[in-house]
């Protein structure tokens, strides 16, 4: 098997294609485990009552990048 830090951008890219054309075809639904339920609806009630900060998606890579550097 080949090394990912050996592989172009290139290389990689139509490797991701490739790995999301083949799950966006499978058949068999994913099912979320049952704790996804929970947290999505904490965040939910959270972001009702003003207690989280939203950010728009543009913002967020950019907040993203920074943390990485």
């Amino acid at each position: 098997m080949q090394s990912l830090n050996s592989l172009t951008r290139a290389e990689k890219l139509r490797m991701m294609d490739a790995l999301w054309d083949d799950l966006t075809h499978d058949i068999e639904p994913f099912q979320s485990p049952a704790w996804h339920e929970d947290v999505l609806r904490d965040t939910q009630q959270r972001v009702a009552k003003g207690e989280v900060e939203t950010l728009d998606w543009e913002k967020a890579k950019q907040l993203l990048r920074n943390q990485l550097k």
